[in-house]
């Protein structure tokens, strides 16, 4: 069982939770209902958390196929629904960007699993309506040149 305590501290809006390990999140609402900036959306939570299971799901994949992730970086976009309450999120999309010597097929596999299989957060998302769409680079170190 998950335990998150959820506690205002900061003017109306501005909410810290905590979990059972003291790991501390902020969120706060937007500017235009009152929010100050004291911390992420909780929406936006919602697509961070996604990146977050993903990026795990696909570092560990690619390190049992004895790929090298030397760097992870993602790119998320979402839109959510117009003129709805509740406003869920109508379109994400991603790019993983992968730098390392990593087998594009490799990366593209390990994204598609995660994307397709084990990240939960995405699922929930689908399940709520959501079309997710994703795109995966890899950089390569670029060979050094030494001129004499």
């Amino acid at each position: 069982m998950v335990n998150i305590e959820l506690t205002r501290v900061e003017g109306d809006f501005g909410f810290e939770a905590k979990d059972s390990n003291g790991n501390v999140v902020r969120m706060d609402s937007n500017p235009e209902l009152g929010g100050k900036g004291f911390g992420a959306r909780p929406m936006q939570l919602l697509l961070m958390g996604m990146g977050g299971c993903a990026g795990i799901d696909i570092v560990s994949i690619l390190k049992k196929q004895r790929q090298t992730v030397e760097g992870f970086d993602m790119k998320i976009e979402g839109e959510r629904e117009a003129g709805a309450e509740p406003s869920l999120w109508k379109t994400v999309s991603i790019i993983f960007e992968l730098k390392g010597n990593i087998d594009i097929d490799k990366a593209r596999r390990a994204c598609a699993l995660s994307m397709d299989k084990y990240c939960s957060v995405a699922e929930t998302l689908r399940k709520s309506g959501s079309s997710i769409t994703w795109d995966v680079r890899v950089i390569t170190a670029e060979p050094v040149v030494v001129v004499s």
